[in-house]
């Protein structure tokens, strides 16, 4: 057999070899696609100038063969000149900062070229070569180089130092693949296989196989995350991908990633499983500011971080955040960038949708430009991504924001505070001609003062790295950058808009509509896609608006459940239109939800589709409470209320409410499209009711009104797409906490009138065949029916 080959690049052998100190953010650094189209043209036209005798992109390959390995180290030297029997080998760098202030080349730097050097000098039998390192200045294009000679004997010493403090990370890589491979064979699916689970599987494993995309609509309770993550495991074992990214859009979502996997392990699996816990989350400090003087776990990171992965590499397969934490403070390093780290050598990466698609967070050891790698991505919950891809591809600009940077630069910087006057009296030009909001079909003049305030932003933060306004000016900085490289990509996909709000902020947008074409930009990156969801429907409106591709697969699942056990009704004599709302409309809806808790002790849910509404409907509710408070003598009622932007602790706590034993009933009120409308799961005895009061419609509002334009201008359903399908999701979703097991059994309410109409029905998923419409008068013996089945 021939032996496996481990590669990396020259560039990433040596940062990770020669890394080394603290994380401090208060060094500003462009974004690397910036720093990359800048630092790519920079090298170009030095190219150009170099003559003849200068060979541009040379590609250079070394490998040294283990005994149970290859490895093969590779990259491409900016220049190799050939002058005078001379070998110069040329390494190019970009920077923004003052080349004065350069004494020597960076060490990383260096050693990429020393790599070059040694590979080319080896190869071409050279018993020296010389080393030139050419600085750029980005915006002023100076140039400053350094030279140095080596002998074939030093570089061959260095470059054999590097490889060797490498080794052992490339022997791990192939003795770990050898013990994961083989545990895959022999894992089996670790349960009886469910009605239509066996061919979601197989139809999982097909799309890999086929480097495909699919989309899968599967009701919740089918057990679709076991079905997407065991053939993507098998796949992984035979080679058909190296690594899984499983991404979901909500924490809660993750947990069930993390057991899906570690019931597998129970059965043998050996994988290296780690989730992404977000940075402000899982830092130590109070607040997060990453650096040296502010965080011990910053100073001196680079110095211990490698020891601290490779350790917890060889301890553990489960990456959770405790282990990571656990290991962060062993060490005394970040366990935000620890984790970063231990992605690299993962099986299999749990995570948010932005590590993979946001530029601006993107994960950059997979995802760069140019990046690509045998990625399977698994992408639960896929029907959030259409509204995070739009939020993740726009870029939103504020007249308030730039005249307050105008104001808080005036002195220190005053022209950069010029160029910002100049930007804010575009913008108010814009304000006076825009009532509520306005369409444009391009702003060129905005765009090229923003570019002007950029490059001036640079050189003053370049002489403002002590000011008392450094991280406003940063993430200011920042944020046009983004508007920035938005406008520049800007296509038939984008609208333009500005508008009034109703808190008299003044706003320019680049509006992504459809965000298929920048996930594409990722996606393509990796092997295979799958998507999948418990609502999904109809399935066109997300094929078109997350995927480019035409020949992509969908599954529709059949819900393996007894309809029998559930009573889907829809109350007639209700609405949630904001024409119709009135007390007497919520005191009728709090009638329906006494009617559905007082029949049978349990613990019910109920949605609404805002705050204001929860908050109105919940007042009538402790009404109609006092009314009936009689028959509630031997069992009390519990009630939960949702809060805006509750902790992370206080939803816990929401939650385990479900869990504990009581003697009567519990009723939780919570808002639809929330943190407690998808992705939680009470099965069983902890959930046996939910009640969805209103359609989930967005609020009328300029986007909505823009979206809705734009896909009627583009003969597509403009109000199914802008309101009807979004709202329909969250609706779904929320009803789909009921029935999570085929033990479940419950009352799904749907409470309002418009839920009969065709263009609601025909969004219905295939197991809503069986349903009731009914009014509050009937719905006490329609539920009292039911129950008494159920005995």
């Amino acid at each position: 057999m021939e032996s496996p080959v481990v590669k990396i690049s020259v560039r990433d052998l040596v940062e990770f070899i020669l890394r080394s100190g603290s994380i401090d953010n208060r060094t500003r650094k462009m974004a690397d696609k910036d720093a990359m189209q800048l630092g790519s043209k920079i090298h170009r036209k030095i190219q150009r100038q170099m003559g003849s005798d200068y060979h541009a992109e040379v590609s250079l390959k070394y490998e040294i063969a283990y005994e149970k390995f290859v490895f093969r180290i590779e990259g491409r030297a900016d220049g190799i000149i050939i002058r005078e029997g001379r070998t110069i080998i040329d390494e190019i760098k970009g920077i923004h900062g003052n080349l004065e202030r350069l004494e020597a080349p960076a060490e990383v730097h260096l050693a990429q070229a020393k790599c070059y050097a040694f590979i080319y000098a080896t190869q071409k039998e050279k018993t020296d070569v010389q080393v030139q390192m050419t600085y750029c200045q980005m915006e002023t294009e100076e140039i400053k180089r350094f030279s140095y000679t080596y002998t074939l004997r030093e570089l061959t010493e260095w470059f054999y130092d590097i490889v060797g403090r490498y080794e052992k990370w490339a022997r791990f890589q192939v003795e770990w693949r050898e013990v994961r491979n083989a545990s895959v064979k022999t894992t089996e699916f670790p349960f009886e296989y469910r009605e239509g689970q066996k061919e979601l599987v197989k139809s999982v494993y097909k799309t890999i196989l086929r480097k495909k995309q699919l989309f899968i609509q599967a009701p919740t309770g089918v057990g679709k995350t076991i079905a997407a993550i065991f053939p993507a495991v098998k796949a992984v074992g035979e080679e058909l991908g190296e690594k899984i990214f499983y991404l979901t859009a909500k924490t809660i979502a993750r947990t069930v990633a993390e057991n899906a996997f570690q019931t597998l392990k129970q059965r043998g699996l050996q994988m290296k499983t780690l989730t992404l816990t977000a940075k402000e989350k899982i830092c130590f400090c109070e607040e997060t500011r990453c650096n040296p003087q502010d965080c011990p776990y910053a100073d001196g990171h680079y110095d211990r971080v490698n020891d601290a992965v490779f350790a917890l590499l060889n301890e553990t397969g489960d990456m959770t955040r405790e282990a990571l934490e656990r290991q962060a403070k062993k060490y005394l390093v970040c366990p935000f960038e620890m984790s970063l780290d231990v992605s690299v050598w993962a099986d299999a990466v749990i995570c948010d949708y932005n590590y993979v698609f946001d530029p601006s967070a993107h994960l950059k050891r997979f995802f760069s430009e140019g990046g690509h790698g045998e990625y399977l991505f698994l992408i639960d919950e896929a029907h959030n991504l259409v509204e995070r891809g739009r939020e993740m591809y726009s870029a939103s600009l504020y007249k308030e924001d730039i005249l307050k940077m105008k104001h808080l630069v005036r002195y220190e910087a005053p022209k950069l505070a010029k160029k910002l006057d100049i930007c804010s009296r575009q913008m108010l030009e814009m304000k006076r001609e825009c009532e509520t909001y306005r369409v444009h079909s391009s702003v060129p003049h905005v765009y090229l003062t923003v570019m002007d305030i950029l490059s001036e932003m640079e050189k003053v933060m370049e002489n403002l790295e002590k000011t008392s306004f450094l991280e406003e000016l940063l993430e200011f900085y920042f944020q046009i950058r983004t508007f920035l490289n938005i406008y520049d990509q800007l296509d038939e996909h984008y609208v333009i808009y500005t508008e009034m709000e109703k808190d008299g902020r003044f706003k320019l947008k680049l509006l992504c509509v459809n965000p298929a074409l920048n996930l594409k930009k990722y996606l393509e990156r990796g092997n295979s896609t799958v998507f999948f969801s418990a609502t999904l429907l109809p399935i066109q409106y997300y094929k078109r608006l997350l995927s480019t591709n035409t020949d992509v697969y969908a599954v529709y699942a059949k819900s393996p459940f007894d309809e029998q056990k559930r009573l889907l009704a829809i109350g007639t004599d209700v609405s949630t239109k904001y024409t119709l709302r009135s007390q007497s409309m919520y005191r009728k809806i709090a009638a329906y939800l006494w009617e559905m808790v007082s029949a049978k002790q349990g613990n019910y849910l109920s949605f609404f589709p805002s705050y204001h509404v929860m908050k109105e409907i919940y007042e009538e509710f402790e009404t109609v409470l006092e009314m009936n408070s009689k028959s509630m003598t031997e069992n009390a009622l519990e009630v939960l209320i949702q809060k805006p932007g509750m902790s992370e602790k206080e939803r816990e706590r929401y939650l385990e409410s479900f869990h504990k034993k009581r003697n009567g009933s519990l009723i939780g009120f919570s808002v639809l499209g929330g943190v407690f409308s998808e992705g939680i799961d009470l099965s069983k005895e902890r959930l046996i009711g939910a009640a969805i009061v209103g359609t989930g419609l967005p609020q009328v509002c300029p986007e909505r009104e823009i979206l809705k334009q734009y896909f009627d201008v583009h003969r597509l359903p403009g109000f199914a797409y802008a309101y009807l399908y979004p709202g329909m999701n969250k609706a779904l979703q929320a009803a789909g906490r009921v029935i999570r097991t085929d033990e479940d059994e419950g009352v799904i309410l749907l409470l309002d009138e418009r839920f009969r109409h065709m263009q609601y029905t025909a969004v219905f998923p295939r197991e809503w065949k069986k349903r009731e419409y009914c009014t509050l008068r009937t719905l006490q013996e329609r539920i009292r029916i039911f129950w008494e089945e159920r005995r």
